[in-house]
């Protein structure tokens, strides 16, 4: 079996009982055998690649900015197109909206998304999109920018969202949030999503799924993710993980396969 975890911030977890070897090796043991680490800044884009080099082949790359944390640099558009074309970047992101925890810098926020669907576009990159309290203006940037392609990681949103974004050729994917008890609006667009366009992830280190909820999440645990959204979809994990596998190489067009 081949599962990955196709978002998640190696750089972010917290090594002071472990290295970033035991956490690749666990996830091994689970049958999680690549994943997707996700950076937040450019600067941190480059301190987790040089961390994670080691690891090439387990792990590919994103680079972008989050939108919570737009005031920790100084957004360079020259630097950001350098780095989105190094090897071993898959996509652009985690970019996005984000009204919840930031509403005084809304145009900011819209500019830089918009920055990150231009140079996908330009590129033949995904972007990685993230969206809190802000489900329309993220839909109609979607749109008005003519993204190239793309995924709403971590999706908490409803089932005519996840309409809109299929219909945009976007890939979803779903988090631990899916095994939470309060979550059943968003089992139900696990059990609409084609599975052809459904990705599984961990966002590591947040949102552990049950039985870890509590613990720092890790990639291993995207296997509990993989193995709840099968039992929803009436299929075994064998199958989610061959989808879900495949799924990811068509996305970040990886279409070489990937050495476990």
């Amino acid at each position: 079996m081949f599962l990955i975890d196709s978002h998640c911030h190696l750089d972010s977890l917290d090594f002071s009982s472990k290295s970033i070897d035991d956490v690749i090796q666990t996830a091994q043991r689970n049958e999680v055998k690549h994943c997707l680490s996700v950076a937040t800044t450019l600067s941190g884009y480059q301190s987790m690649k040089r961390m994670l080099m080691p690891y090439q082949n387990q792990c590919s790359f994103s680079c972008g900015i989050h939108p919570l944390n737009l005031d920790d640099e100084v957004y360079d558009a020259a630097r950001f197109e350098t780095l989105a074309q190094e090897p071993n970047v898959v996509a652009l992101g985690e970019t996005g909206l984000d009204y919840y925890y930031q509403q005084d810098n809304i145009e900011q926020q819209q500019y830089i998304f918009k920055e990150h669907i231009r140079l996908g576009r330009k590129l033949s990159k995904p972007i990685i999109v993230h969206t809190r309290n802000a489900r329309q203006d993220t839909l109609t940037i979607l749109k008005q920018q003519h993204v190239h392609s793309g995924v709403l990681h971590c999706f908490t949103e409803d089932l005519d969202t996840a309409k809109q974004l299929l219909d945009l050729g976007f890939y979803i994917s779903f988090s631990g949030i899916l095994t939470f008890k309060n979550a059943e609006s968003i089992r139900e667009v696990a059990r609409y999503v084609p599975l052809d366009r459904i990705l599984v992830e961990t966002d590591s280190p947040y949102l552990a799924p049950v039985p870890y909820r509590g613990k720092e999440n890790q990639p291993a645990y995207v296997r509990e993710v993989a193995s709840y959204l099968a039992t929803l979809k009436g299929i075994d994990l064998q199958q989610i993980a061959q989808q879900t596998t495949h799924n990811f190489c068509q996305l970040f067009n990886l279409q070489g396969g990937l050495n476990a």
